[in-house]
């Protein structure tokens, strides 16, 4: 039962993009995704036809103001885009969601006239890595002098531009201080072009969003291209999803490209109960009692995520739109509800896996990569236990400052 099947419990939604449901058009993808599967992950990176159909439907720019033919979709929209899209391929879903919380947090700090320079393209796209401590970007008149490399550059393949977060320091190597009196970072974006790229990505899974290693050298990037995100006073852009820190921007997507996972991976559980005759029983499985109450939980385990996550969503999301901010209760129960979402569907994925016994172990059934997207999509920041404990925290009053929310 596949999510373009729930008719029932679809959340009513703000329809953009000229008048089209952008999570139907996402669904509509599904099959031609379902095809590529196989061709992405091999090639480690979105096919050709794939990335056209990405560009037909606008779902590189679902976060950019109208301003410049964005699609400028609400969060709740953007879940159900990544989600549709994960059912049929999660490399895809994976960089579809990356690229557009990074394109819009930045261009929300960003000049309107250089937001258009560099995203007024149809198929301008964003992708960078991973903040670490190998880069620095040396402040000097009109701008910075960049050296670092950086990896996790999730679908840089198919970008115009690349991006990267580092420290802030003057000549002397001492960093620049925020307002709080904090070392302070800066976000930089350039042609991607301007760097160098090494296809290292050898990966259990997620191995389509090709999120190679790049590069650069002392590369001059203008102040008009550089800004400090997550600074809501500094913003350019006051759509209500620019109100929504990136952590959680970021945590809704993969969250639901989580669900999409699950889904798919349920989706062939019970195809194969129906067609399958276990070695080890005598009966077919969707004749077995156990199957038969396995699959049901599932179920409502899936849908129960899904309700969960969305229905968090949307509260976020109406409080953004009437008030231009979350309170920070709402910011925690975003946190607990994607992080929570991530983990159990997950849950989900191990346990159709499972089900499909030896014949989810070969290349050549989809449960096989399905099952390794899952986990890889698991192991990111936004889905660590570590959040819990934050969330735990603030609900028992502690005055330390939340992370990640």
């Amino acid at each position: 039962m596949a999510a373009a099947e729930l008719g029932n419990v679809q959340l009513e939604r703000q329809v953009a993009m000229s008048g089209a449901d952008p999570a139907a058009r996402a669904r509509a993808l599904i099959p031609l995704l379902e095809a590529c599967g196989p061709a992405i992950e091999r090639g480690k990176e979105l096919v050709p036809e794939v990335v056209a159909a990405l560009l037909d439907n606008g779902f590189l720019r679902l976060l950019l103001p109208r301003s410049i033919d964005g699609g400028d979709i609400s969060l709740p929209d953007f879940a159900e885009v990544c989600e549709a899209i994960a059912i049929g391929d999660a490399s895809t879903a994976w960089g579809v969601c990356q690229g557009n919380v990074s394109a819009m947090t930045a261009s929300a700090y960003m000049a309107p006239e250089v937001v258009r320079s560099l995203f007024g393209d149809r198929c301008a796209a964003l992708a960078w890595g991973a903040r670490h401590n190998r880069a620095k970007a040396v402040i000097v008149d009109g701008g910075y002098r960049v050296t670092g490399v950086w990896d996790f550059a999730s679908g840089n393949r198919h970008c115009t531009l690349l991006g990267a977060h580092m420290p802030a320091v003057h000549p002397d190597g001492t960093p620049r201080l925020s307002p709080e009196g904090k070392p302070e970072d800066v976000t930089v974006l350039f042609p991607r072009e301007q760097a160098r790229v090494t296809p290292e990505w050898n990966s259990l899974g997620l191995r389509g969003t090709g999120s190679d290693v790049y590069e650069v050298e002392d590369l001059f990037i203008p102040d008009s291209h550089a800004c400090v995100r997550d600074r809501f006073e500094r913003r350019t852009d006051h759509r209500p999803v620019t109100a929504i820190t990136s952590h959680l921007c970021y945590a809704t997507g993969f969250s639901a490209t989580a669900l999409g996972v699950a889904r798919g991976l349920l989706n062939r559980y019970v195809a194969l109960a129906r067609g399958k005759t276990a070695r080890a029983g005598t009966q077919p499985m969707a004749e077995n009692h156990c199957v038969q109450s396995e699959i049901a939980q599932l179920e409502a385990t899936l849908r129960s995520c899904r309700m969960y996550l969305l229905g968090t969503v949307r509260e976020a999301w109406a409080e953004a739109v009437a008030q231009g901010a979350l309170a920070m209760e709402t910011r925690i129960a975003l946190r607990l509800a994607t992080t929570t979402v991530m983990r159990q569907a997950t849950d989900v994925s191990v346990a159709c896996y499972r089900a499909g016994g030896t014949t989810a172990i070969l290349e050549a059934n989809e449960f096989e990569r399905r099952f390794r997207d899952a986990m890889s999509v698991s192991q990111h920041l936004q889905a660590t236990p570590w959040h819990l404990e934050t969330v735990g925290r603030f609900l028992l009053g502690s005055g330390e400052k939340p992370a990640f929310v």
